[in-house]
């Protein structure tokens, strides 16, 4: 089959596309044929270092999917072949979604949103379980809390605007000024010019602050939370600053969810959640997907088609 693979840590000029072996399902697990993969910025980030991932022998990449279950292995009992499914299997350990077939267990996938394309649907796993899993497992968002997203329009972020949304919170985001129509959009009930204010100089009274960006943007945060406030860090746990009695701070990384993917696809099939692409390139431009992630301009997220 053909896959992406990292033939030496570094820049992006350094994934190629070889032939390799095909993978066999074994115990629980499945074959999906690859339609799409997603491209998130924890892929240029290891190709460039080769950090965090337990690799293979053959370095590959990517880790967000949709496709069709080609096979299963034994033990399967919720997939058939010809399923359409999505997810985001074994992160952090090496997964090789760049390529014409990945091997997964069943239950790091789900069924891909029926209203969905796969070009869409492989926009959604690792950003849309991030976004779940840190506004919804860590910080229990709850109807009339007030929450703040950082970085509103990226990948994670135009996700966490939506969900926030859907639990019923009033929403702000943090975006440059010409990517606030989208936000509004997509649910932000206020929106704030990073480049214009300092967030904490509008923003108060906060119950959640999402903040994806790590650093100062996490110290000043919790000045705009309030009693009883959660933040929630996602760069590392480095960046989790000490927080004062009564504020909770901590650091989430996403993990394989298959009912969270179950949620998620819920709240795409009736319209609450609508991934954002802003870019499609074929397979064998992996390389250049990721020159263009790395210029931390996208909005929303970058998708490669497999087919």
């Amino acid at each position: 089959m053909r896959a992406v693979v990292v033939e030496q840590w570094g820049g992006p000029e350094n994934l190629v596309e070889r032939e390799v072996e095909r993978p066999e399902p074994g115990l629980n697990e499945v074959l999906v044929r690859v339609h799409a993969a997603g491209v998130n910025p924890v892929d240029w980030k290891t190709r460039a270092g080769g950090a965090l991932i337990e690799w293979g022998a053959v370095p590959a990449v990517g880790w967000d999917v949709s496709g069709t279950v080609e096979a299963v292995g034994p033990g399967v009992g919720i997939f058939r072949p010809g399923d359409e499914v999505y997810g985001m299997p074994l992160f952090p350990r090496q997964a090789g979604g760049y390529a014409e077939y990945v091997v997964a267990p069943a239950r790091h996938l789900a069924p891909k949103p029926a209203n969905l394309t796969h070009v869409e649907a492989a926009a959604l796993p690792l950003a849309a379980l991030t976004a779940w899993q840190a506004l919804v497992d860590a910080a229990d968002v709850r109807p009339g809390e007030r929450v703040l997203v950082h970085a509103a329009a990226g990948g994670v972020g135009h996700f966490a605007v939506q969900i926030a949304k859907a639990r019923g919170a009033y929403v702000i985001g943090t975006a440059s000024a010409g990517k606030h129509d989208l936000l509004r959009e997509l649910g932000a009930d206020e929106v704030v010019d990073y480049r214009a204010v300092r967030f904490e100089d509008v923003v108060s009274d906060v119950d959640v602050v999402l903040d994806g960006l790590g650093g100062e943007t996490a110290e000043r945060s919790l000045k705009v939370l309030r009693t009883g406030g959660r933040l929630i860090t996602l760069p590392g746990p480095d960046d989790v600053p000490a927080a004062p009695d009564g504020v909770r701070a901590a650091w989430v990384l996403v993990e394989p969810d298959h009912l969270g993917l179950r949620e998620i696809a819920a709240l795409a099939e009736r319209g609450a959640l609508k991934p954002v692409v802003e870019t499609v390139l074929p397979l064998a431009q992996a390389a250049k997907a990721h020159e263009i992630g790395e210029q931390g301009r996208t909005t929303g997220k970058i998708v490669l088609t497999v087919d």
